[in-house]
């Protein structure tokens, strides 16, 4: 089976870029299922239903959260109607779930959703949990096993590639925006430490640049807007498991507004 993952969508801009590019991209990629993460989809700040519904009209089969999934409090009454899911180590008693499940192509397959610990806001140890959450799920005989890892530090998602290597499908990173260019498949995993934002391209990390310079510069913050009008990036894994959820090939694809995609082969270790 194949599988594509799309990182933070940033606002307007990356939504359109998957109306442009992702169903021709699953086409051509002969793409079984599409995870992308939604946490700055609505304006840069979490998700409404309205937005929920177009990104899954463009091709999205489900999509994962961060710490920004709250952002939009009216995500907290459509958990349980669409297929979303927020970090699995928020507070038992915070709504909606982090563990997703679906059967394709005859194999069940579970989606982690598991949020860092650095500089994001008070959750659960992720690498106890996770632990913990994978023994269960092999226990179950579920073997193809997804975690987007949405984390600040690159060391906390090289650690989980470390610890989890040999017991699940892929890990891959979310958060940063920034793409990172160590894309793997190490003992059967694909890895990436941050697939990189789907959005603009040309201001601060998805985000007009006016106030990220004016807080470098003078120590002042201000409100982020998502420009209207950008240069706009598409970026997105692909990754195919075996019958066992090992990976066995994966590679990455990258557009740049509308020009000819871009495609990287993963490193085979």
């Amino acid at each position: 089976m194949k599988i594509a993952f799309i990182g933070d969508i940033v606002g307007k801009p990356g939504r359109l870029m998957l109306k442009r590019h992702l169903k021709r991209l699953q086409q051509e990629h002969f793409i079984d299922f599409t995870i992308a993460n939604y946490e700055n989809a609505s304006h840069g700040f979490g998700l409404t239903e309205k937005n929920c519904i177009e990104l899954l009209g463009y091709g999205v089969d489900m999509m994962t959260g961060g710490n920004h999934s709250f952002d939009k409090k009216e995500i907290l009454g459509i958990f349980d109607r669409y297929p979303l899911i927020r970090p699995i180590n928020y507070p038992k008693a915070t709504p909606g779930k982090g563990l997703y499940k679906t059967i394709l192509l005859g194999k069940e397959i579970a989606i982690i959703n598991l949020m860092g610990h650095y500089t994001m806001p008070m959750v659960d140890n992720p690498f106890t949990m996770i632990v913990e959450e994978v023994n269960i799920l092999k226990s179950q005989n579920i073997k193809h096993i997804i975690i987007d890892i949405h984390a600040e530090a690159s060391s906390e998602k090289n650690a989980l590639r470390q610890i989890l290597k040999k017991d699940v499908s892929a890990i891959l990173g979310t958060h940063t925006h920034v793409s990172t260019d160590d894309l793997e498949v190490v003992d059967g995993c694909c890895y990436v430490t941050d697939v990189g934002l789907t959005g603009c391209r040309d201001g601060v990390i998805g985000m007009d640049d006016t106030i990220p310079m004016k807080r470098f510069l003078t120590s002042l913050s201000g409100h982020y807007d998502v420009p209207d009008i950008c240069k706009s990036i598409f970026q997105m894994i692909v990754f195919e498991l075996d019958e066992e959820g090992r990976c066995v090939g994966a590679e990455k694809i990258k557009i740049y507004d509308d020009k000819p995609k871009i495609v990287t082969q993963a490193w085979m270790d």
